[in-house]
């Protein structure tokens, strides 16, 4: 019946997901030794630093960019691979820190990020297997009521690509579940390979001139005028210092480790699927996500295998077998996988803030100290409209952007670094309980 899956190694390498499996060829890039100096050192080698690095070398700036494993090794690598609208949640709360038209700016900014991604890979002709298609599921007609307010909002933001409401009786034409409600089409999102994407940059990042290095972890940092990154085997000094490195930030800055909380979040691949399988289970090939706190995310990859993913872990313990874990939570919603193999299993770290708005800005004692985090499930586009954010303000650009992120005030989680995760994993299980009554 069920193969073995692979282990996962969650920590330091990409050989357990299928995303490593399925990569494109990974570029050798060299471990930092000696002296460099740049105009701007990027600490952080995914989707933050990556786009950073691209979009500041574009403005002429010199940039090195360190990553203490390999590049996408963390969430850009790992995550869904769900490319939808917006940026944060919830984003009416900051009017009274921005204004009702800097929230409404934000709101465009969220589907500006999309179409920043969809350049980028036009651009460098990234092949990521970029498909158009998206579709939020509701769970109950609460759910719906908020879909339709969403649609109603993108009409109004002028929105230019197709979406659509669906009833209970129209889901099958999108997943084949009885478990959901109604929701809501919208072709302007979609999926693609995310590890690819960020090789893809990588490689666009080179061409660029862009010197990056692997492997070569940032051990201190001596801030000044002039700022001295250190590594095990090297050193860089810049003008100008980019931290991207979200929830794998460790104690490299505990100030901005303090606001953002490591939260799991994990996927299984099943085997190839045959076409007709394929079909039933997601019809138009969208990619889709439920409504619920501990949500399902899921989607079909190029080769037919369906990557179902979600149970956000607060308690920063992973599941010993992610398999065995996400397996059942596949089956509630497609019984009819009970004989499908598991090829792959993995996790990591994605970045949760308090408000769910991604943190962009720079550092008050430190003002050439510059840094994206907290993404909140939506990095995928969200790391690419802050990589542009942040080389406007870099490069002096007049950045309205920058400028409404920086002012929302972020809290520093209570507890500590060893207490906040235990204490976020309590008040999630209360929000899941509200969604039982």
């Amino acid at each position: 019946m069920n193969a073995p899956v692979q282990q996962p190694a969650l920590r330091h390498q990409h050989a357990a997901s299928y995303y490593a499996a399925s990569s494109l060829p990974q570029p050798e890039l060299a471990v930092l030794e000696g002296e460099r100096v740049a105009d701007v050192c990027v600490v952080g080698g995914g989707f933050s630093g990556l786009n950073t690095a691209i979009e500041l070398a574009e403005r002429g700036f010199s940039v090195v960019l360190l990553e203490a494993h390999k590049i996408g090794w963390g969430a850009s690598g790992r995550n869904g691979g769900q490319l939808i609208r917006g940026v944060g949640h919830g984003l009416d709360q900051f009017a009274n820190v921005i204004g009702v038209d800097g929230v409404r700016q934000m709101k465009l900014m969220g589907l500006e990020a999309v179409e920043i991604v969809r350049q980028r890979i036009e651009r460098f002709q990234i092949p990521c297997d970029l498909t158009w298609g998206y579709c939020d599921l509701a769970n109950k007609p609460q759910d719906l009521e908020g879909f339709a307010e969403d649609a109603s909002e993108l009409h109004s933001l002028g929105y230019r690509y197709a979406t659509r409401l669906l009833q209970a009786h129209e889901m099958h034409s999108v997943v084949g579940s009885d478990r959901y409600v109604g929701g809501l089409i919208d072709m302007g999102s979609g999926h693609l390979h995310p590890l690819n994407l960020a090789l893809g940059e990588a490689v666009a990042a080179g061409q660029l001139g862009v010197k990056l290095f692997e492997q070569s972890a940032v051990t201190r940092i001596d801030y000044g005028p002039e700022v001295k990154i250190h590594t095990a085997r090297g050193t860089v000094r810049a003008k100008t210092l980019v931290l991207g490195c979200n929830a794998y930030l460790n104690d490299l800055n505990p100030q901005l480790g303090g606001k953002v909380l490591p939260a799991g979040s994990y996927i299984i691949a099943t085997e190839p699927l045959s076409a007709e399988q394929a079909h039933a289970l997601l019809p138009q090939n969208m990619a889709v996500c439920d409504q619920r706190v501990a949500l399902d995310y899921y989607r079909l990859s190029a080769d037919r295998r369906l990557l179902f993913g979600g149970a956000c872990h607060y308690s920063g313990r992973d599941p010993k077998d992610i398999a065995a874990y996400m397996r059942p939570k596949m089956l509630a919603v497609f019984p009819q996988l009970a004989g499908v193999n598991i090829d792959y299993q993995w996790g990591g770290m994605i970045g949760i803030g308090a408000n769910r708005l991604p943190q962009i800005g720079r550092l008050k004692e430190q003002p050439n100290v510059y840094y994206a985090q907290a993404y909140s499930g939506h990095g995928l586009n969200a790391t690419h409209l802050a990589g542009k954010l942040l080389a406007e303000a870099i490069s002096g650009q007049h950045s309205g952007g920058f400028d409404m992120f920086a002012k929302v005030p972020h809290i520093t989680f209570p507890g500590g670094k060893h207490l906040r995760s235990p204490l976020l994993a309590l008040g999630m299980l209360w929000h899941r309980m509200k969604e039982l009554v």
